[in-house]
């Protein structure tokens, strides 16, 4: 199925009435839209593909930066940056409460109900091929338990919207949140549709659209945090292992020989990406590495040779940077250090080198006239990412996890990777080392925090959180009072007041 995100015209027109205004989503994404658009709109194949488009065009919007912040910066991987970090340290020193409590979940709302609308009005459509329609009702289901996903690890239980709103009703617009075993039974059932709906076990052509893979993919990692977080247990890690294994098959997916080139704009939709958010120049905005990099005027005069080859022309604000811990991570012959980040260390008054500053190379997009470009693919998942989890559910499991751990190592080392062969040891020990090598493929791609809450290493790895074990409600984040003002039923998390 051809769809180009860009290509949204009267759909998007179309879908600005059916879909949530901004101005109305601090309802929490559940005003009444006009009953006059559904039936005009929801009666073809092409409209309900720009309902589709809708849906990723929303998603983009998200993934630009919000996953990210969700997903890592509350880790040990960031630091303060050169320029004014506007408020931004909260995530790292991990001082959010419900006054700053970080981007808010009611835009999420909005690509849940696109996925709604799909999954409510796709089947009555007369399609071109059963296939086509089948596919555009998977990835919608796919989409929703994604973001409901994202939801559960950040919040925990979050309001239950299965149905789109179009009509106005206080127990309609206004609900509690509900419980996490049943945004997982929703997530787990919704992803079953989804794989029984994929017409094949292909990937998405530019892999920048859901495919069976990468909701298999999506699965696995559900399993995994439920069976690790939820109570799932064995049982859980095994259904994981089991849909992740079923992942790697996909035809044509396999890691890329050099690590930089998964992440660049010219490479867009390469065999080692299941799942990337499409950004493509007049389309769409900056991605969140346009303040992770570092200006022109804030390169020294003293740069090495080395570190200004690697930054080439600058860009974007240095708001935030890779921390010293990432930074010393890195072992010297590990290829990914170069592709992942910069570290500046100019001469002081007595000679020496001292450390300036730092910026995350891996998104680091373009340059043309303008200046740098930062509209690199978001990626999602990828084939990296997959071969640690199955790394981990087998290590879960009591199995081997060293052939996907020397996978990995054996791109990131080359020729040296004999030196740095993993050689299974104990359970915990199999752990720590599937933990770091996360650390060292995936640093700055939105995974590290969920990985440290799901491992139980946040408050051993995280400097700003040792020695406060004590406060577990720190896992989740806090509600903001502006999402809780506007609709009585929500609660506050634990331990962020009421």
């Amino acid at each position: 199925m051809k769809l180009s995100i860009k290509s949204l015209g009267l759909y998007s027109m179309l879908l600005g009435a059916l879909s949530i205004a901004p101005s109305c989503t601090d309802q929490l994404e559940l005003t009444p839209i006009s009953s006059i658009t559904t039936a005009g709109f929801w009666v073809s194949e092409e409209n309900a593909n720009g309902a589709l488009n809708g849906m990723y065009v929303r998603f983009r919007d998200e993934a630009s930066n919000n996953l990210f912040f969700w997903g890592e910066s509350r880790s040990e991987t960031l630091t303060y940056g050169l320029q004014a970090s506007e408020g931004r340290e909260r995530y790292f020193e991990n001082t959010l409460d419900p006054n700053f409590a970080g981007p808010n979940w009611l835009r999420l709302y909005t690509i849940i109900h696109d996925a709604n609308l799909i999954i409510k009005y796709v089947p009555g459509i007369n399609f071109s091929t059963q296939a086509n329609k089948d596919r555009m009702l998977a990835q919608a289901y796919t989409m929703r338990a994604y973001v409901y996903f994202v939801m559960a690890k950040t919040w925990g239980g979050t309001p239950l919207v299965t149905d789109p709103t179009e009509g106005y009703d206080a127990q309609t617009t206004f609900k509690s949140r509900a419980s996490l075993d049943e945004i997982f039974t929703l997530i787990k059932s919704d992803l079953d549709k989804a794989i029984s709906l994929y017409p094949n076990n292909n990937l998405a052509s530019g892999k920048a659209f859901w495919s069976k893979p990468a909701a298999l993919m999506l699965k696995g990692e559900v399993y995994l945090w439920t069976g690790k977080k939820s109570g799932g247990g064995q049982a859980d890690v095994t259904e994981a292992l089991k849909a992740l294994t079923e992942a790697a098959s996909a035809p044509g997916l396999a890691l890329q020989a050099d690590f930089d080139r998964v992440f660049r704009y010219n490479n867009k939709g390469n065999s080692e990406i299941l799942f990337a958010v499409r950004f493509l120049d007049l389309e769409a905005g900056a991605n969140y590495n346009n303040t992770l990099y570092i200006r022109d005027d804030e390169i020294p005069a003293k740069i090495s040779p080395e570190a200004k080859a690697l930054i080439g022309q600058g860009g974007g604000l240095n708001r935030m940077a890779p921390s010293q811990i990432v930074r010393s991570a890195f072992h010297e012959k590990d290829k990914r250090k170069n592709a992942t980040f910069v570290e500046i260390n100019v001469p002081n008054a007595a000679g020496n080198l001292t450390y300036y500053g730092s910026a995350v190379l891996k998104y680091r997009g373009f340059i043309d006239p303008s200046g740098r470009r930062f509209i690199d693919d978001v990626i999602i998942y990828r084939h990296a990412d997959l071969l640690l989890l199955i790394a981990e559910a087998k290590n879960a499991l009591g199995q081997d996890p060293s052939a996907e751990i020397n996978q990995v190592r054996q791109r990131a080392y080359g020729s040296a990777f004999e030196e740095f062969r993993f050689t299974r040891g104990s359970q915990a020990e199999n752990d720590e080392a599937i933990l770091q090598e996360r650390l060292l493929e995936l640093s700055f791609e939105g995974k590290r925090w969920w990985d440290l809450i799901r491992f139980d290493k946040a408050f051993e790895k995280v400097p700003s959180l040792k020695n406060r074990a004590n406060q577990r409600h720190l896992e989740l984040w806090p509600i903001s009072l502006g999402t809780i003002s506007l609709n009585s039923k929500i609660t506050q998390n634990p331990g962020y007041g009421n």
